[in-house]
């Protein structure tokens, strides 16, 4: 019995349907010249052949009775005229390149929950796009993929086996399979299975308790140290990295983003060139993630300033991190191994140029912390009446609106996943764009999803429809930001922080003459002042003048 692992299952118990908590994607596809027919039958000819690779794709939930304890994975025989669909877009979508009503589909399609008596997935061929830039035919594509089957790296390893290099595609190889498969669970079977599960979990955290104890004192020595430095930073009595504003320990300014969500979802989309990002990022010494909370720092931003509603404070980005060894792979078919942690995004600094340093401050500051707690961070751990009470929390916390009322640890959620570096084709057809799709929840009511594909950096922000409905002018905000970067001085040139000011021949002379002119006055001074105080004694001591006799003329001075 596959029993699905904790954090896999605590994504089922906190959907609602104010929160689905399913991931995808939208795809621009350019048809093959001369092709004909509809993309959705090839689409499924395609996928039939690749289900054998992708064994996320061929499994269901089997709930435990009474829901007492995680659900386990079952054999499935996907239908494929059910999980992979034709969406028309409006007449509208043929008339420019369509991107609006694809944005506005898709954030309609994302508020839909999937079906939990099937596959957790589903395919939608979005028809009704106008031709290309060369007259080239174009379909897209937006994908669902429960994020209790899957996360960001291992949904790029599902990519990796259902897309191809080249349109012709490739041959499968498909080795015959000596496991039983499995439909459904008796009583029995469930019974005994989640007994032991349970009891080797329990094991398990007993065995590795010292171990994790050790780790967590580390790392909370290490967070007090950077604490303690932050606040000697803030009396001026030192800097360091942290001191420098890149602290990660106070809470998230309230903000338009920090409400309890609704069911309604708005989508937007960006594209920026990865060659140019990496060229920037190596130029001022940072990642390209350090690049990527640049530009959502920098558009946030603005978008606020925007509104008048920009915090004093700096806003604060969720960023999930890989708990995958740093060797390791994802196959097509595993599941979440990831955790989260804090960034502050300098959104409080007005200069580029410090807002940069800012967040490579904290950025570092959160890789030293996290970076011991990647092998005690759980992704399993006991389920015995786990569900009833997460579904229960949630279920109180979202009609209570508690999010709206108490502080936040974060205001939104960036994500930066990389994907494949060459072009890819799937049913024949070159995929463009790759735009990821993910979740929002109470209390960040945005989500922004950063893939790389091919020279491209694919942005996909989603966010509640209520919260954010003019995302798409965040969206063009990523191009004023990328702008403001390439125009940030670099180490070297004039302007950067790092960088002497050169001082000209014609500077030093000028600073010569100032210097001598300086002395000049304040000898002058010097001796107008001298003089001024002797005046003055000697008429202290003098005794007073005789008046003038009438007969003598008195000489009249001006007073100026």
């Amino acid at each position: 019995m596959h029993q699905l692992t904790g954090l896999d299952a605590t994504f089922l118990y906190l959907e609602t349907p104010e929160m689905p908590m399913h991931v995808g994607a939208l795809h621009i596809f350019e048809l093959p010249a001369g092709s004909g027919g509809r993309f959705v039958t090839a689409l499924r000819k395609h996928m039939a052949a690749r289900l054998p690779v992708a064994p996320v794709l061929r499994r269901r939930l089997w709930w435990m009775p009474l829901n007492l304890a995680n659900p386990a994975w079952v054999d499935a025989e996907p239908d494929l005229r059910q999980h992979i669909v034709e969406v028309k877009l409006p007449a509208t979508a043929r008339h420019g390149d369509g991107r609006r009503e694809l944005e506005a589909e898709v954030g309609r399609l994302h508020s839909v929950l999937l079906d939990r008596s099937r596959p957790l997935w589903k395919f939608h061929v979005l028809e009704g796009l106008g031709p290309g830039p060369e007259g080239q035919k174009r379909v897209a594509l937006y994908t669902q993929l429960h994020h209790a089957a899957v996360d960001g790296q291992a949904a790029v390893a599902l990519a990796n086996a259902i897309l191809d290099l080249q349109a012709e595609g490739r041959p499968v190889e498909v080795r015959a399979s000596r496991r039983h498969k499995t439909f459904e669970l008796g009583m029995t079977e469930m019974l005994r299975g989640v007994l032991g599960s349970q009891a080797q979990k329990v094991a398990g955290i007993i065995r590795d308790l010292p171990g994790t104890v050790g780790t967590l004192k580390t790392a909370a020595s290490k967070a007090a140290g950077g604490a303690l430095h932050q606040a000697v930073a803030s009396l001026g009595l030192g800097e360091g990295k942290v001191g420098k504003g890149g602290g990660n320990l106070s809470l998230a300014p309230r903000t338009a983003l920090n409400v309890s969500v609704t069911p309604g979802r708005a989508f937007s989309t960006a594209t920026l060139s990865l060659p140019e990002l990496k060229a920037l990022a190596k130029a001022h010494g940072a990642t390209l993630n350090d690049v990527v909370l640049m530009l959502c720092s920098t558009a946030l931003r603005r978008y606020f300033m925007k509104r008048r509603s920009l915090p004093r404070k700096s806003l604060v980005a969720a960023v999930p991190i890989s708990l995958r060894p740093e060797a390791g792979k994802a196959a097509a078919g595993e599941g979440n191994q990831a955790s989260m942690s804090l960034v502050s995004l300098g959104t409080h600094l007005a200069d580029a140029g410090q807002r940069l340093q800012h967040i490579r401050a904290a950025s570092a500051a959160m890789k030293s912390t996290m970076g011991g707690l990647k092998s005690v961070l759980p992704t399993d751990f006991p389920s015995l009446g786990v569900p009833w009470l997460i579904e229960a929390a949630t279920a109180l916390y979202g009609k209570a609106r508690v999010a709206d009322r108490i502080p936040q640890l974060a205001n939104l959620v960036i994500s930066n996943v990389p994907g494949p570096p060459v072009p890819l084709f799937m049913a024949g057809a070159k995929m463009l764009t790759n735009y990821p799709a993910s979740i929002v929840v109470h209390g960040m009511a945005l989500n922004i999803t950063v893939q790389s594909y091919d020279q491209s950096l694919d942005f996909g922000l989603m966010a509640d429809a209520q919260a954010m409905p003019q995302v798409r002018e965040l969206a063009d905000a990523f191009v004023v930001a990328f702008d403001d970067l390439a125009a940030l001085p670099r180490p070297g040139e004039p302007g950067h922080p790092d960088t002497p000011e050169p001082r000209s021949l014609a500077s030093r002379a000028g600073g010569a003459m100032a210097g001598a002119v300086g002395r000049m006055a304040g000898g002058m001074a010097s001796a107008a002042l001298t003089g001024a105080v002797t005046g003055a004694v000697t008429r202290v001591g003098r005794k007073p003048a005789a008046k003038p006799s009438p007969s003598t003329p008195e000489r009249k001075t001006s007073r100026r």
